[in-house]
C-alpha cells in the first residue's frame, strides 16, 4: 500500500505529493514542525504537543493552518488512512507559497499544512537495551531555540557528529559558561552526585520538550522531586546517572558520555524506575485516552 500524506487539503501517495519551490518553508526556513508518537492508535500527550505547535506559530507571526480539533482530525485520518497504529507522525506548518522575499508576504497567503506517518517500533520493553552514548559539542545554534523551527542545520550537523563518533545524540553546552543546554533533538536530564533529577530550565535557550512536561508531570503524582536547575559540564561527568527525553527516545539511558562511563556505566536505580514510569504513561495514561 502507498503511503499517504495530508498536503495542504488533500491526501495524496507520498510518492506524488509535493510542495511549490517558493514555499517559504523550502526557501527559507519560515515553518514549525512538530512529531508525535502514536501508541496503539492513540497519540500520546497530543494536548501538549498541539499546544507547542499553536505557541511556537505564535512567535513567529503565523496562525494556525486550521483550529486544533480540525487538526486533530487530520491527525487520526493520516494514521487511519496508513493503517498505522504504532509510529511517528510529523507535522509541518509554513508561511506558505510568495515571492521570494526575506520580509513576509504584504498580502498574506494560506499557511501550508503536510502531515505525514510511519511505522516504528512499539515502546522499548528492556532498559539495558535501550541505552547510548553521547558526545558533547558547543552549541551552535540560534538563539530562540524554544521555537520549535524547521531551522535544523546546526542540530543536523550535531547529530551528524556524534554518528561518526558511534554516539546517538550531543549533548550541547555554553562555550562561554560551560553549562549544559540540551541534547539536539532531546532533553537532557542527570541524576547529580547527591541524586538528584536536575534538567535546566526554561527559557529561550532550550525547547519546551512535551516529554519533559509529561515526565514530570508524572513525577509530581507520583510525589518525586526533581530539579529545574542548569549545571555545568563538570557537574555532568560527576553524575550518578544520566538520560534523553524525546517523543521518540522516551526515558534513554545514557551510560557513556564522549567515550566515559556515566557513574558505573550501567543503567541506574533512578533511570530504570523512570523507564518504567514513562512506560506506563505511553500505554494507559487517561490523559492520552482518544
Amino acid at each position: 500500500m502507498s503511503k499517504i500524506a495530508y498536503v495542504n487539503g488533500r491526501y495524496l501517495p507520498q510518492s506524488e505529493a509535493s510542495v511549490n519551490i517558493e514555499d517559504r518553508g523550502y526557501q527559507f526556513g519560515d515553518g514549525i514542525y512538530e512529531v508525535v508518537h502514536l501508541h496503539d492508535g492513540r497519540y500520546v500527550d497530543e494536548d501538549l504537543h498541539l499546544a507547542r505547535l499553536e505557541r511556537s506559530l505564535g512567535e513567529i507571526q503565523l496562525a494556525m493552518p486550521m483550529s486544533r480539533a480540525a487538526l486533530s482530525v487530520v491527525l487520526r485520518e493520516v494514521a487511519q488512512r496508513n493503517r498505522v497504529r504504532e509510529g511517528l507522525l510529523y507535522m509541518q506548518v509554513t508561511r506558505g507559497v510568495a515571492r521570494r522575499d526575506h520580509a513576509f508576504p504584504t498580502k498574506p497567503v494560506p499557511p501550508a499544512l503536510v502531515v505525514t506517518i510511519r511505522r516504528v517500533p512499539a515502546y522499548p520493553t528492556d532498559v539495558d537495551k535501550w541505552q547510548a552514548a553521547c558526545i558533547t559539542l558547543p552549541d551552535l545554534r540560534w538563539a530562540r531555540r524554544d521555537i520549535k523551527s524547521v531551522n535544523l542545520l546546526p542540530n543536523c550537523l550535531a547529530r551528524q557528529k556524534a554518528r561518526e563518533q558511534g554516539a546517538i545524540e550531543a549533548i550541547l553546552y555554553d562555550e562561554a559558561t560551560c553549562m549544559v543546554t540540551e541534547g539536539a533533538a532531546t532533553t537532557f536530564w542527570i541524576v547529580d552526585e547527591n541524586g538528584a533529577i536536575r534538567t535546566r530550565f526554561l527559557d529561550h535557550v532550550v525547547l519546551p520538550g512535551c516529554t519533559r512536561a509529561a515526565l514530570m508531570a508524572e513525577l509530581r503524582t507520583l510525589g518525586m522531586a526533581y530539579d529545574e536547575r542548569e549545571f555545568s559540564l563538570d557537574e555532568m561527568r560527576r553524575a550518578r546517572e544520566a538520560f534523553i527525553t524525546s517523543a521518540t527516545s522516551f526515558v534513554k539511558p545514557i551510560t557513556k558520555i564522549d567515550g566515559n562511563p556515566v557513574g558505573d556505566g550501567k543503567v541506574g536505580p533512578v533511570v530504570r524506575r523512570l523507564f518504567d514510569i514513562f512506560a506506563r504513561h505511553v500505554k494507559g495514561d487517561v490523559k492520552n485516552a482518544a
